[in-house]
């Protein structure tokens, strides 16, 4: 299949003015100009011509919880959090993920091709987030990565849910003490495997703490939630007390302390900004926030937290951090290649490039603007939705 069009956003370089893309077997194997000797489409294949509009890679959510918590079921529909024990990291995402929740199709409708979903934020340690694609029936399918990420939480969710219950944690200090004592319990744990291995004696896994093997090993960050000035370094603390990667989830104060998080050198993840001051902790969300850090030097990506904010929302919450300060092209980069490099998945998705997963959106102009229309999402070279053809 042949996409061509008048501009491709390929978020590896300068646009292409009169471009296209050749996909095969799922991947783009080819991205250039029009007037190169390489584009010569055969009969057989399908072209798919843009004259106007613009073509881009697939938009990714960066974190969100659409098929975990799934819309209009209640208790029946809603497996986020597991408010039984603050610690509960041998929890997977992939388990609770239902792909018939109508998010998902809101996702492909809005160009949306890909999402990190996990666990919520009501345990100090919530399990383990998956990345996956929008479109399929069966969620084993659509992994990209998993486990992708460890979602830890501080502030204000853990103290709410478990203060009721009359247990910890009920303070601040009791939410670090038992991430730090978990932590401690992992790396005990994954130190004496190393050593009973490498002296080829026999080990006896313990299941809840395995999953804490590729954090330790950073082959996957903490997914920190914090909101307040105050948590995002209690998280930046920990975090550098173990050797761990994090990213900085929410951040909704990050712009209050930009220059310290530069200098820190952690991804933050921000939002939902489209959405109330419903708790004292986000008291200071804005839509600047993402510009401030950027401009600081922090690669940031933009989440709607779905569904604390709608999915579809997402292209549009990129736009209204560009009304706010952020550069247009970070906003472009906010919502494709910043969240694939923070989520891990940069050599799979977030750009345009040959050797790369054909996830590719094409819109009537910018998807940050609210009049802009979807006109073809693609997942894997499979065109998944088309305009007028609902």
């Amino acid at each position: 299949m042949y996409i061509i069009g008048r501009l491709i956003k390929t978020m590896a370089g300068a646009d292409i003015q009169n471009g296209y893309l050749h996909i095969e077997n799922g991947k783009i194997t080819q991205v250039g100009r029009r007037d190169e000797a390489s584009f010569h489409p055969a009969s057989h294949e399908r072209v798919i011509e843009v004259p106007e509009g613009l073509i881009m890679p697939g938009i990714i959510e960066a974190h969100c919880h659409m098929g975990i918590t799934e819309e209009k079921k209640g208790m029946e529909g809603d497996d986020c959090n597991e408010t039984v024990n603050p610690i509960t990291p041998y929890l997977r995402a992939i388990d609770a993920i239902n792909t018939m929740d109508a998010a998902f199709d809101d996702a492909v409708r809005a160009g949306i091709t890909s999402a990190m979903i996990g666990p919520g934020s009501s345990n100090v340690a919530g399990g383990q987030f998956a990345f996956l694609k929008t479109r399929g029936r069966r969620a084993d399918d659509l992994v990209v990565k998993a486990p992708a990420a460890m979602k830890v939480a501080f502030g204000e969710n853990p103290k709410v849910n478990y203060s009721g219950q009359g247990k910890s944690p009920s303070t601040r200090m009791a939410i670090a003490a038992m991430l730090r004592e978990e932590l401690f319990r992992a790396r005990a744990y994954y130190e004496k495997k190393k050593k009973a291995l490498e002296a080829g004696e026999d080990f006896e896994e313990d299941f809840t703490l395995e999953c804490w093997i590729p954090v330790l090993e950073r082959k996957i960050p903490l997914k920190a939630h914090v909101h307040r000035v105050d948590d995002i370094f209690t998280a930046i603390r920990i975090a550098r007390e173990f050797q761990l990667k994090m990213t900085l989830d929410h951040c909704s104060e990050g712009h209050l302390i930009a220059e310290e998080l530069a200098a820190e050198g952690f991804p933050a993840i921000v939002g939902p900004d489209l959405a109330s001051r419903s708790k004292i902790e986000v008291q200071n969300m804005a839509f600047k926030t993402v510009g401030v850090l950027s401009h600081a030097g922090v690669m940031t990506a933009i989440t709607t937290d779905h569904p604390v904010s709608l999915i579809q929302s997402l292209p549009l919450c990129a736009g209204l951090a560009v009304k706010s300060g952020l550069d247009l092209e970070e906003g472009y980069r906010a919502i494709t290649i910043h969240p694939a490099r923070i989520c891990g998945v940069a050599d799979r998705v977030g750009s345009l490039e040959v050797g790369k997963d054909a996830d590719i959106a094409i819109f009537t102009g910018n998807p940050m603007e609210v009049f802009t229309r979807t006109l073809y999402t693609i997942i894997d070279g499979q065109v998944v939705y088309e305009a007028g053809k609902e």
